[in-house]
C-alpha cells in the first residue's frame, strides 16, 4: 500500500478510536468511592503483591500510622487482610482479599464493559472475534516498532 493510504487509514483509526472511548466510557459517576491514598494502598499491594504496613509507607512515602489507618479503613470495607508472617510471628502481612482483588480490576477499567458486551452482541457471528484479533495484531506490531517507547520509558 502507498504511505498516503496508510495516512488516511491513521487518521481515520484515530478518528474511530476517539469516537470509540466516548462511546463505550464508563459514566457510572465517580471513577471510585476510594480516596486517592486508599486507592494508592490497594494498587501498590495489586503489583507487588503482600507486604508490611512499614514497606507499603516507605514505598507510599506515608508515615507508618497513616498507612496503617488507610489499611484499617480498608480492611473494615473487606478489601483487605492481615496475615501473620509464618516464619516470624512478630511481622504481619497486608494482602487484597478477593473484594479488593475485585476493586483494583474495576478501577482499572477505562471502558465499560457491559456496554461494550451489549455492542458486541448485535455483531454478526464472527465479527468481533475478527475486529479483536486485529486490535491484537496492531498492537503486537507496535511493540515491535523501534519507535514505540518502552515500558521502561527509554
Amino acid at each position: 500500500m502507498a504511505a498516503d493510504s496508510h495516512q488516511d487509514e491513521a487518521e481515520r483509526f484515530a478518528a474511530l478510536f476517539m469516537e470509540t472511548y466516548l462511546s463505550f466510557h464508563r459514566r457510572t459517576g465517580p471513577r471510585s468511592a476510594l480516596s486517592g491514598p486508599s486507592r494508592a494502598v490497594l494498587l501498590h499491594l495489586a503489583a507487588t503483591g503482600p507486604v508490611t504496613i512499614g514497606e507499603a509507607a516507605q514505598h507510599l512515602k506515608r508515615t507508618q500510622s497513616v498507612v496503617s489507618e488507610i489499611v484499617t479503613r480498608l480492611e473494615r470495607r473487606g478489601l483487605l487482610e492481615r496475615e501473620s508472617d509464618p516464619t516470624d510471628r512478630r511481622r504481619t502481612f497486608v494482602w487484597l482479599t478477593a473484594e479488593g482483588i475485585r476493586s483494583v480490576h474495576e478501577e482499572q477499567q477505562v471502558l465499560d464493559v457491559s456496554r461494550l458486551r451489549d455492542a458486541f452482541s448485535r455483531l454478526p457471528a464472527g465479527q468481533a472475534h475478527a475486529m479483536l484479533e486485529t486490535l491484537s495484531e496492531l498492537l503486537v506490531d507496535r511493540s515491535a516498532s523501534p519507535q514505540s517507547p518502552r515500558k521502561d520509558g527509554s
